[in-house]
């Protein structure tokens, strides 16, 4: 068996590695968008909130009616703030899914390239072998002749 054949195999491993980690980035990517999505959620929602509470002060409001959109909206910025928190590790873990990925399909690559090579060498090989026998088939011929 020729080199570059038991290296198909070797090849073969590198590509369902890189698929896996292909997955694995494609999967990150998509947490990471529901992340962000979330956050724009909740920005909206408090958005909204804070624009009905300034359009149901143009009358009297009382006190306690007021510190309870303000406590509500406090909870707001601190859920934001902890889905910001979520969404920057899900940056982080979406980048090393991406580095991953591309190591995988830099090895992926490298094992074609060698493959590539090995199969020019037993190519040239083969061809040396031919012309060889080519060469000697000829030169018993000529012998026979004289």
């Amino acid at each position: 068996m020729l080199r570059s054949q038991r290296l198909a195999v070797v090849l073969s491993l590198e590509e369902r590695k890189e698929k896996a980690a292909l997955e694995k980035m494609t999967e990150a990517r998509r947490h990471h968008e529901a992340q962000r999505q979330q956050i724009e959620n909740l920005e909206r929602y408090q958005r909204e909130y804070r624009d009905q509470i300034r359009a149901s002060q143009q009358g009297v409001v009382s006190v306690a009616r007021l510190q309870g959109w303000q406590a509500f909206i406090a909870q707001l910025d601190q859920v934001i703030g902890q889905q910001q928190k979520l969404l920057v590790q899900a940056e982080d873990r979406l980048q090393a899914c991406r580095e991953e990925w591309q190591r995988a399909w830099e090895r992926r690559r490298g094992m074609e390239k060698y493959i590539a090579t090995c199969r020019q060498q037993e190519q040239r090989q083969q061809d040396l072998r031919e012309q060889k026998q080519s060469d000697e088939a000829a030169g018993r011929n000529f012998a026979r002749r004289r």
